[in-house]
């Protein structure tokens, strides 16, 4: 069998990892894992909660969040189809140190810890997808974590709407982002939504973007980033 998963390696080709069908693998309903269709805004796990098992995508999209003491909220990351999340709990973390809220309906496989656990210890090539998942979330964390201290917002921002149209990657199945908020993007890049508003018509004036039946990104958006 083949299979292909998403990588979230910024603007750079993905990864295949042959010979495992990890989305067969995970549908299969039976101890420790359960199929859930969630709806749009659906939470999944809250701040807090206690952490006890882990997720895979297989469709939809998926938002990360933080609130800090003071309340104000921050989106961490979206996460799409091929995305494994609430993973800490495999290293001893009790409680969820964010939330998780669908952001399209979206269908996600719950693996309970020792599920995961025996998993990845009787299949070999899972865990080696599991490997990539979380050396490709690190490169991509690090990646982040550089777009915020040395870019500007509108980098920022071109950067992070060239990620959600998987600008880059093998087998890429669309240019055009489903809906999002210029709320959520502002959270998402650490700005305002007035100045992510105006870098979105500056953009669009610019030819990088266009809003007709969607938000559709064009190549010419790395004039921007590089």
């Amino acid at each position: 069998m083949s299979s292909k998963y998403d990588r979230k390696i910024p603007l750079m080709a993905s990864k295949q990892t042959p010979s495992f069908n990890a989305r067969t693998f995970l549908k299969e309903v039976g101890s420790g894992k359960t199929i859930l269709k969630l709806h749009n805004k659906q939470m999944i796990f809250s701040q807090g909660d206690s952490a006890d098992a882990l997720f895979f995508i297989l469709e939809g999209k998926i938002m990360r969040s933080v609130v800090s003491q003071k309340g104000k909220e921050a989106v961490v990351a979206i996460l799409e189809r091929g995305d494994f999340f609430g993973e800490a709990c495999l290293i001893g973390k009790l409680i969820r140190i964010e939330t998780a809220t669908s952001i399209a309906e979206s269908e996600i496989v719950r693996i309970e810890k020792s599920a995961m656990i025996r998993a990845l210890h009787d299949e070999p090539s899972f865990s080696e997808l599991f490997m990539d998942h979380l050396l490709s979330r690190n490169l991509r964390n690090e990646e982040d974590l550089v777009d915020q201290l040395f870019n500007s917002s509108e980098e920022r921002l071109a950067r992070t709407l060239l990620l959600l149209a998987h600008f880059g990657e093998e087998n890429k199945t669309a240019d055009i982002i489903p809906k999002i908020s210029q709320e959520t993007l502002a959270e998402m890049i650490g700005t305002t939504r007035p100045r992510v508003s105006f870098f979105m018509n500056k953009f669009e004036k610019l030819g990088l973007i266009d809003r007709i039946g969607g938000l559709r990104v064009h190549s010419s958006l790395l004039t921007i980033v590089h």
